[in-house]
C-alpha cells in the first residue's frame, strides 16, 4: 500500500469508531441515568449550581457510556488498520494483551467503585461539621470519581507493563524479585497516601496492590526469553 492508501485506510477506521461511538452515546444516553444513580450512590445529596450543569453530566456520562459500549468495535478497527504491520508473534502477543488488558481495566473500575470510592468519600465527608456542611456539585463529583476509576483501571495493568517491559529487556524477574521488600514499603505508602488514616482501610488498599506486584512477577518470568539449547552440545 502507498502513503495515500494508508491515509485513506486510516480515514475509514477513523469513521467507523466514530459512527459505532456515536450510535453507542445515543443508546448510552437512555441508560445514562442509571449509570449515574450508581456513580452518586456514594453520597446521598447532590447540587448543580448552573441551569445546564445537571444536563451535561448526563451527557458526559452518555458518552462514557458509549465509548464503553463502542469499545470492541473501536478496538476491531485498530487491529485491522495494524494487523498487515505485525508479524506473526507480535499478533499473539497483542491479540492477548488487549484480552487481558480488557479484563484488568474492568476489574480496576470495579476495585475502585466497589472500594477505593466509598473509601474515600466517608474520609473526605468526615470533615463535615455543624457549621460546616458539605454541598457537592454533580458535576465536580463525577469528575472525581471518574478519576478515580480511570486512575484505578490503568494501576491494575501493573503485570501487562512489567511483562512488556522484560521483552524489551528494562526489567528482568530477577531484579524484580530483589526489589519486593522495596515495592511492598512503596505499597503501603500509596495505600496510606489514597485510604484514610486507618489501618483496615489502609490494608485493604495495599492488599490488591501487592497482588498485581506479583501477577507482574509471574509475568515477567513468562516473558523471560527461554536460553536455547546449545546444538553443539
Amino acid at each position: 500500500m502507498t502513503f495515500l492508501d494508508h491515509l485513506e485506510e486510516l480515514r475509514k477506521r477513523i469513521i467507523y469508531s466514530l459512527v459505532a461511538l456515536g450510535v453507542a452515546a445515543i443508546v448510552g444516553f437512555f441508560f445514562s441515568q442509571r449509570v449515574l444513580d450508581l456513580l452518586t450512590k456514594p453520597v446521598p445529596n447532590l447540587v448543580f449550581v448552573a441551569p445546564s450543569e445537571a444536563f451535561v453530566v448526563q451527557l458526559k456520562v452518555a458518552l462514557v457510556t458509549g465509548l464503553f459500549l463502542a469499545a470492541p468495535v473501536i478496538f476491531y478497527q485498530f487491529w485491522r488498520f495494524v494487523r498487515p504491520a505485525l508479524q506473526k508473534h507480535e499478533v499473539k502477543y497483542i491479540a492477548s494483551a488487549v484480552v487481558v488488558c480488557s479484563v484488568l481495566f474492568v476489574a480496576g473500575v470495579a476495585f475502585a467503585y466497589l472500594v477505593v470510592v466509598p473509601i474515600a468519600m466517608k474520609f473526605l465527608l468526615s470533615f463535615e461539621t455543624p457549621r460546616l456542611h458539605a454541598m457537592i456539585s454533580i458535576n465536580e463529583f463525577v469528575g472525581t470519581v471518574g478519576a478515580f476509576l480511570l486512575a484505578c483501571g490503568i494501576i491494575f495493568q501493573i503485570p501487562v507493563i512489567m511483562f512488556f517491559l522484560t521483552k524489551l529487556g528494562v526489567v528482568t524477574p530477577r531484579l524484580l524479585m530483589k526489589s519486593q521488600r522495596i515495592a511492598i514499603v512503596l505499597i503501603f505508602i500509596v495505600a496510606a497516601i489514597l485510604s484514610p488514616p486507618d489501618v483496615f482501610s489502609q490494608i485493604l488498599m495495599a492488599i490488591p496492590l501487592f497482588v498485581l506486584f506479583e501477577l507482574g512477577v509471574l509475568a515477567s518470568f513468562l516473558a523471560k526469553p527461554r536460553s536455547r539449547p546449545d546444538p553443539q552440545a
